[in-house]
C-alpha cells in the first residue's frame, strides 16, 4: 500500500505561456477500461436541443469522446490508502481502515477522472450553470467524491451513504476534480444526472447515466497486456506480400484480434473484414502506398485489452521500360541548413493543477507537464547543439501579487529523437531552496546533441515541479518561459 494522504489546495492554478485550448475531439463506439491518466468522466454536452454524458478520453492521443456505456473506470489496487487519523475525515470510515483512493491531484499511475462543462456555450442557460447530481451508487461499499479547502478539510460534492440524489451547481467553462473515495473492492454503478434550464425556461435533462467502476483487479484477473505489430519492412515493391503479426507482451490466452487500416484521405480508421488472427498478410499494391495498419485484442467480454502504435506502408513506384521514363535528381544545398527551436503555436499553454500543502505541510506544491519542444538542426557541419529555458520575469498574479521564476523546476526528457541522433535531456533542475539556488529564473538545459550527432529533428519535454513558500498568496499566477537553442 501506498503511504499517501489529503493536502491543502492554493486557490487558482499557475499558467505559463498561452491560453487554455481544448483537446481534440473524436468518435469511438470500442469498449475500453481506463486505470490511468487523465479523463473527464462526466462530460456534459448540449448540442441539437440535447442534453447529454459523455466521457473525454484523454489518456489518448488525440483525445477520444466515447459514450459511457463503453467505458469501464478501474480504480487500481495501487489505489489504496489508510483512513487518516483525522476526525474531519470519519466519514470514510474509522482511522486506518482501508479506502481506495483517486486524488484530485494526478498521480500518473492512476487514474484522474474530473467533471467538465467547458464545451457548454455562455448565454445558453438561466445562471450559465447546470445541476450535476449522483442519483444512486450500486456495489459493495460507500462512494464518495470530496475537494479540500485551503486547510486540508475536506468538502463533500456526493456522498452516497447519507442518502442519494446529490446536487451541485457548475458553471459552463468548469474543468474539475476532486478525489474519489471508494470503501470496498468490486464492481459499482454510479448513476450521473445533468439538468439545466435554458434562457427561454425550457428545462432540459440527460436522464440517469449508468457509470461502472470497477476497484481493484478486474473481473477474470487478466494481465495487463500491450500490444505491437511486427513484420513490416521499410518498402515493399508493387505485388509484394506483405505479413503483419500482432505481438502480445507479456503473452496472454487471449487470442481474439481486429485489424484495422486508415488510408490518406480517410477519417476514421475501418476494419479489415475477415481478420481475426495474430497475423494479417496481403499483397502490396501502389494504391496501399502510406496506409496504416493497427491491431486491437480484445479480452473475454468483447472489450478492447491493448491497441497496437500504427505501422505505415510504403510501396515502391513499379520499374518504368526504358525509353519511358525520366530520371529526376533533387538535392539539398548544405549552405541553407539552420537551427530552429519551435512550439506547436496551437499547443503551448502549460495549466499546472492547484497546489496542495506538501506531507511536511511547509511548501504549496504543484506537478505538471510542458508542451513538446521541437528543435530541428539541418546544418551540414553538425556541430551540435544546446536547447535552454528560462522564465526572465517573476510570476505574477492578482493585485500585483508576485512569486520567483526559481520557485519552478524540471526534469527535462528526450520524447522522440531523430533516426541517428545522439539527443540526451538536460540535468534536474530543482525549484529554488535557500543557500542551494535551483530553478529556472536563470537558463537551464533542456536537452542537447554532441558534434556529430544533432542532425535531424528532435522532440523535447520535461516535468514540471512548484513549490512556494506557505506564506504565498492565493490566485492564479502567469509566467513566460523564453526557450532557445545554440
Amino acid at each position: 500500500m501506498r503511504a499517501r494522504g489529503f493536502a491543502a489546495l492554493v486557490a487558482g492554478a499557475v499558467v505559463v505561456a498561452g491560453t487554455v485550448l481544448a483537446p481534440t475531439a473524436a468518435s469511438a463506439a470500442e469498449k475500453v477500461v481506463l486505470s490511468e491518466g487523465h479523463t473527464d468522466a462526466v462530460d456534459v454536452h448540449y448540442e441539437g436541443g440535447a442534453l447529454s454524458l459523455k466521457v473525454n478520453d484523454d489518456t489518448v492521443s488525440p483525445a477520444v469522446k466515447r459514450d459511457p456505456a463503453d467505458v469501464t473506470f478501474q480504480v487500481l489496487p495501487e489505489a489504496a490508502m489508510a483512513v487518516p487519523d483525522d476526525p474531519r475525515f470519519a466519514f470514510l470510515g474509522p482511522a486506518g481502515s482501508q479506502v481506495w483512493l483517486l486524488p484530485m491531484t494526478q498521480d500518473p499511475d492512476l487514474l484522474w477522472p474530473g467533471w467538465n462543462t467547458t464545451t457548454l456555450d455562455s448565454g445558453v442557460f438561466e445562471g450559465n450553470k447546470v445541476r450535476l447530481s449522483l442519483v444512486d451508487v450500486q456495489g459493495p461499499g460507500n462512494v464518495t467524491l470530496f475537494t479540500q479547502d485551503s486547510f486540508g478539510g475536506p468538502i463533500i460534492k456526493f456522498r452516497a451513504d447519507d442518502g442519494l440524489p446529490d446536487t451541485i451547481d457548475v458553471p459552463v467553462k468548469t474543468h474539475a476534480h476532486s478525489n474519489w473515495a471508494f470503501s470496498a473492492l468490486g464492481s459499482y454503478t454510479l448513476k450521473f444526472q445533468a439538468d439545466a434550464t435554458l434562457t427561454n425556461g425550457t428545462t432540459v435533462s440527460t436522464g440517469p447515466v449508468d457509470y461502472s467502476f470497477v476497484v481493484g483487479e478486474l473481473p477474470g484477473g487478466q494481465p495487463q497486456v500491450s500490444l505491437s505489430v511486427s513484420g513490416m519492412a521499410d518498402e515493399y515493391q508493387p505485388n509484394d506480400t506483405v505479413t503483419l503479426t500482432a505481438v502480445q507482451t507479456p503473452q496472454t490466452e487471449l487470442n481474439n484480434y481486429h485489424w484495422f487500416s486508415k488510408c490518406p484521405g480517410a477519417a476514421d480508421w475501418t476494419v479489415i473484414p475477415g481478420e481475426a488472427g495474430a497475423s494479417y498478410s496481403f499483397t502490396a499494391t501502389r494504391e496501399l502506398n502510406a496506409c496504416e495498419y493497427v491491431a486491437k485484442l480484445y479480452d473475454d467480454d468483447h472489450a478492447v485489452a491493448a491497441t497496437s502504435e500504427p505501422v505505415t506502408l510504403w510501396v515502391a513506384f513499379p520499374p518504368q521500360e526504358p525509353g519511358t521514363s525520366q530520371t529526376i535528381t533533387a538535392s539539398i544545398d548544405e549552405t541553407q541548413g539552420s537551427l530552429v527551436i519551435s512550439v506547436n503555436p496551437d499547443d503551448r499553454a502549460v495549466v499546472l493543477p492547484p497546489a496542495q500543502l506538501n506531507a511536511a505541510g511547509d511548501r504549496w506544491e504543484s506537478n505538471g507537464e510542458l508542451r513538446p519542444v521541437t528543435v530541428t538542426d539541418t546544418r551540414a557541419g553538425q556541430p551540435g547543439w544546446s536547447a535552454s529555458g528560462q522564465i526572465p520575469a517573476d510570476f505574477t498574479g492578482p493585485g500585483g501579487a508576485t512569486f520567483s521564476a526559481g520557485y519552478l523546476g524540471w526534469s527535462p526528457r528526450v520524447l522522440a529523437p531523430g533516426s541517428g541522433q545522439g539527443v540526451v535531456a538536460g540535468p534536474v533542475v530543482a525549484p529554488y531552496v535557500v543557500g542551494t539556488g535551483g530553478g529556472l529564473g536563470t537558463s537551464a538545459v533542456l536537452g542537447s546533441a554532441s558534434a556529430g550527432a544533432g542532425r535531424g529533428t528532435a522532440q523535447l519535454g520535461a516535468g514540471l515541479r512548484l513549490s512556494l513558500p506557505t506564506e504565498t498568496a492565493a490566485g492564479t499566477y502567469t509566467a513566460t518561459l523564453t526557450l532557445t537553442a545554440i
